[in-house]
């Protein structure tokens, strides 16, 4: 079931701030999928989803090689007889105060502070689709 962006319903809201394993999927350049397990905090009043990594990964890199545009990604996540998928747009910043409040997101949503990594960088998704069954 697909939701509108500007109006989601407070259970789907709800849903993604409760504490579950998310997966993002990437595109590598051959045009196979790339799915991971990730943490993923969810701002609905933006409209950005984000996922703190290490700059070396797998993920980064084909969100690299999709160009400056950014890349189309998903982020899901599977709770009980739930879902939820947001598609979107996807970019990497490596800016500290970004990287930052993403970190700061993390530990609020999954209850600890991920251990200090200089090679963390932050993938945001501007999110252009909402799904779900919530």
């Amino acid at each position: 079931m697909a939701y509108d962006l500007r109006n989601l319903p407070a259970a789907y809201i709800e849903f993604w701030r409760e504490r579950h394993l998310c997966t993002l999927t990437t595109t590598r350049p051959d045009g196979s999928p790339h799915l991971v397990p990730v943490g993923v905090t969810f701002d609905a009043g933006t409209g950005t989803a984000r996922v703190i990594t290490n700059r070396s990964s797998r993920k980064i890199a084909n969100i690299l090689a999709a160009g400056p545009d950014g890349a189309r990604v998903a982020v899901c996540q599977v709770g009980e007889r739930k879902w939820a998928t947001l598609e979107g747009v996807a970019v990497v910043r490596t800016e500290a105060d970004a990287v930052d409040d993403a970190v700061n997101r993390y530990a609020e949503r999954y209850g600890r502070m991920p251990s200090p990594n200089p090679d963390r960088v932050l993938v945001e998704i501007t999110v252009t689709r909402a799904l779900g069954l919530v």
